[in-house]
């Protein structure tokens, strides 16, 4: 991480545009436009998401804990924006006429361990953290000592019982606060501190007051991509694939249609 404070006087001023929904739907449109340019990048970003989750599902199996599946599948996309870090390089070397290649974005990325941006990867793990804590608590208060040993047990009893059907609405509650927290915080913090340098805090900061301002276009966005992100799970996790990197291109190009920068 970087060892010296940021020179506040070379900070760039930033400012907040004002979003409308068709700035939704030309973010999604350039997204899948750069996704569809450099495809082979798109996969290998999706597909290292995918196999994270893939791994997790099969270790959680492996030692007994099926259960932990479903409440893991739900919260594996809050740590997206992170793994996204490459498929925003590659559409701001795009709109910036920029070479592309792997070397290039490769490179760039791993940066990232020395700047701002690495500390971002610390509150998004935590939130997953928190999701995953609040989700063990929950089975404890609601279910006890009968959590089932099997995926389909447990789907029954969280589906068929009342002390299931009740830790399934608190749980969703409390995941929604806890997801709709991460996208305020970082869907403009992320591809901020990969573009200029200034310090998380205001990156933070900025990207909270863009979705405060912009609520109804900012949600909307948010609510597309976590409606894609958990139907891309359903075949397990390979469906992210293409829905990571569609939505991380995506996501840039909110960013620059969101903030502008002097």
């Amino acid at each position: 991480m970087e060892q010296q404070a940021l020179d506040r006087s070379s900070l760039p001023k930033l400012q907040i545009n004002t979003l409308q929904m068709e700035d939704i739907r030309a973010a999604f449109v350039d997204g899948w436009r750069d996704f569809r340019s450099y495809p082979t990048f798109g996969l290998f970003f999706g597909a290292i998401y995918a196999l994270g989750g893939i791994f997790i599902a099969v270790m959680l199996t492996y030692y007994h804990l099926p259960w932990m599946i479903i409440p893991v599948a739900i919260g594996f996309p809050l740590i997206g924006p992170f793994v996204a870090v490459g498929l925003y390089e590659i559409s701001r070397r795009n709109q910036n006429g920029q070479a592309i290649g792997w070397k290039a974005i490769l490179t760039e990325v791993f940066r990232q361990r020395e700047r701002q941006l690495s500390w971002m990867a610390f509150v998004v793990l935590f939130i997953f953290w928190i999701w995953i804590y609040q989700v063990r608590l929950l089975m404890a208060l609601f279910l006890g000592f009968r959590i089932p040993a099997t995926l389909d047990a447990f789907a029954n009893v969280v589906l068929t019982t009342p002390e299931g059907l009740l830790f399934l609405a608190i749980g969703t509650v409390v995941g929604t606060v806890l997801a709709l927290i991460l996208f305020t915080a970082t869907v403009i913090s992320m591809p901020l501190l990969l573009d200029h340098e200034v310090d998380f805090i205001t990156a933070m900061l900025t990207s909270m007051r863009t979705v405060i301002e912009n609520p109804v276009p900012m949600l909307t966005f948010g609510l597309i991509v976590a409606a894609l992100a958990l139907a891309s799970l359903v075949p397990f996790f390979l469906g992210l694939l293409v829905v990571l990197p569609v939505a991380g291109h995506a996501t840039w190009h909110l960013y620059r249609r969101a903030i502008t920068a002097s």
